[in-house]
């Protein structure tokens, strides 16, 4: 029987609450949790920890996705490149400074985007909006 994982759109407000509720529904029993990087969400669907143990198939259901969608979109993406730009900030800043650039062109990915294609690339995954 295929593992079903469901994510409640209804908590997720910003890039921060999105990585809340990644802790809450894939890490429970975990004395960790994930940080918020889009690698560790990468590395956390590969399996091995949390909720999936193997490249078991796995449905995922998003509950009023279109909310997440809204709540990750411009403004957020703009606000995480924004802070990745920061002097401070260890990150490729001409990286950083394009995609934020293409961004503000429209031609750019929102991070909810970068979510659902880091999502694709895992064949065992299968993503279902269950909105109600």
């Amino acid at each position: 029987m295929e593992k079903q994982i469901t994510i409640d759109g209804n908590r997720i407000t910003s890039i921060t609450s999105f990585y809340e509720e990644i802790n809450r529904v894939f890490m429970t029993g975990e004395d960790w949790q994930l940080g918020n990087s889009l690698d560790a969400f990468n590395d956390l669907l590969y399996g091995g920890f949390g909720a999936i143990k193997s490249d078991e198939p796995v449905t995922l259901l998003w509950h009023n996705m279109d909310k997440s969608r809204q709540a990750l979109g411009h403004a957020a993406t703009r606000q995480y490149y924004e802070e990745k730009l920061l002097p401070e900030s260890p990150f490729n800043k001409e990286h950083f400074r394009e995609k934020l650039d293409e961004l503000d062109r429209g031609e750019g990915q929102t991070y909810f985007d970068i979510l659902l294609e880091i999502i694709a690339d895992h064949p065992n995954i299968r993503l279902r909006p269950a909105d109600e």
